[in-house]
């Protein structure tokens, strides 16, 4: 039995991931039941690739620079303080923070594990799938500045609105034990713990840290381009063999309702905010509405796989749904404000 678990952990290994299995597969279909328009799709997608190659350049060497500088030991600071300061300042380092999926693991487990308040893990929770660095650039490449910076206040907004909420909450007397049982570990993989690191901002003076932001660029640049590939390949799909009264039937026009639809749409897609930004642009260009365009792109981060797994993974399902219904709830406040004003 552990032979038979063995080969086929070796090949799962062999094969390439997710994302580029699923481009794989979309070319492959493509040139079996439309031949002819193969090229014009994919001519999309690299025309795409090309117009946001800046910004994402931008991106990768911004979070190499953070990586190798350690510059996450500086996020711990947010988290010291009055309650309220601590939300305030979560919902802002949120923003910033050059986590992985895997990293942030740690770092909410041992602000937990040393008594940081709920509220203030909340909204940094909260933040910190919408908006970073490269997801900055990526969302401005594609949808315009605009959009980007809005989407960035509302990602601080929601966080607040989170860390305030499950303030009060904690305060009648809810979720008191919030842990569950042995979730303080680290995650192996992922280097110290940032509580125990200190920023070298020139990092090009060590040679150990020279090759983290090597190494990191490298591995950014890949993620970033294998889900730009996927989801500039998918908007060209959509494009072509959706109508655009079709979107717009369901998600365009004025008021709540698409709004709420967008959000409901978005939670189960899985969309980080990497790839969501490519995909929200097809989106609008069929008609969808912007309040329901901001909705979608806030429910589908905040509910995305790695997003999910690191709540799920370190507390007890009350909170779990709470920071779901809070991410929820926001989304859809979120793109209520920004229809308003857009």
């Amino acid at each position: 039995m552990t032979d038979l678990t063995n080969s086929f952990a070796t090949i799962r290994r062999s094969l390439p991931d997710g994302a580029w299995m699923a481009v794989i597969a979309i070319l492959a279909g493509l040139a079996i039941i439309d031949p002819g328009q193969w090229l014009p799709n994919v001519q999309f997608a690299l025309s795409a690739l090309a117009n946001t190659a800046p910004y994402i350049i931008v991106a990768i060497l911004l979070i190499g620079y953070l990586k190798a500088t350690g510059a996450e030991a500086v996020i711990a600071r947010a988290f010291e303080g009055r309650q309220s300061q601590m939300i305030v300042l979560a919902a802002i380092v949120g923003g910033v923070a050059p986590f992985c999926s895997c990293e942030v693991i740690p770092f909410v487990a041992g602000l937990l594990a040393v008594g940081v308040p709920l509220p203030a893990v909340m909204a940094f929770w909260l933040t910190s799938p919408l908006i970073d660095p490269p997801s900055l650039m990526i969302t401005a490449a594609a949808l315009g500045w605009d959009f980007a910076i809005a989407k960035s206040v509302l990602a601080i907004l929601l966080g607040l609105f989170g860390g305030f909420a499950m303030a009060a909450l904690t305060g009648a007397g809810l979720f008191q034990d919030v842990l569950r049982p042995q979730s303080t570990g680290g995650c192996g993989s992922c280097g110290p713990s940032p509580f125990s690191q200190r920023p070298v901002w020139k990092f090009w003076q060590e040679s150990e840290r020279r090759a983290v932001f090597a190494s990191e660029s490298r591995a950014n640049g890949l993620f970033l381009l294998k889900w730009l590939s996927l989801a500039y390949l998918v908007e060209s799909l959509m494009v072509h063999y959706i109508p655009a009264e079709q979107i717009a039937a369901v998600v365009g026009g004025d008021g709540i309702l698409p709004i709420i639809i967008s959000a409901f749409v978005g939670v189960p897609a899985y969309l980080n905010s990497y790839a969501a930004p490519a995909l929200v642009d097809g989106l609008m260009t069929q008609g969808m509405s912007a309040g329901a365009a901001m909705t979608f792109m806030i429910a589908g981060a905040v509910s995305s796989i790695p997003a999910m797994t690191a709540v799920w993974s370190l507390v007890k399902p009350r909170v779990f749904a709470a920071y779901a219904g809070l991410g929820l709830s926001g989304a859809i406040l979120s793109g209520i404000v920004f229809g308003a004003f857009a």
